[in-house]
């Protein structure tokens, strides 16, 4: 089975790095194989349009996420 996925909308790039600034984490909304989108956050190699880790997550999921990060004391 041939893997597909469909960027459906870009969100937000989270952090550029490497060098000429290569690597890029971004959270989009993400189609896989045909499936019902899903939040995708994760490392992309943009020279190669390359999808590096991530994780997806259902908008169920990232609101607590959302929620969780909002109650924490982050420096």
């Amino acid at each position: 089975m041939e893997f597909e996925y469909e960027i459906k909308e870009k969100i937000a790039t989270i952090s550029v790095k490497g060098k000429n600034d290569d690597f890029a984490m971004e959270l989009n909304v993400i189609s896989f194989n045909g499936n019902r989108p899903k939040y995708d956050l994760r490392n992309w190699k943009r020279s190669e349009n390359l999808m590096l880790k991530g994780i997806t997550m259902t908008a169920e999921e990232l609101q607590t996420l959302k929620d969780t990060l909002n109650e924490m004391d982050i420096i």
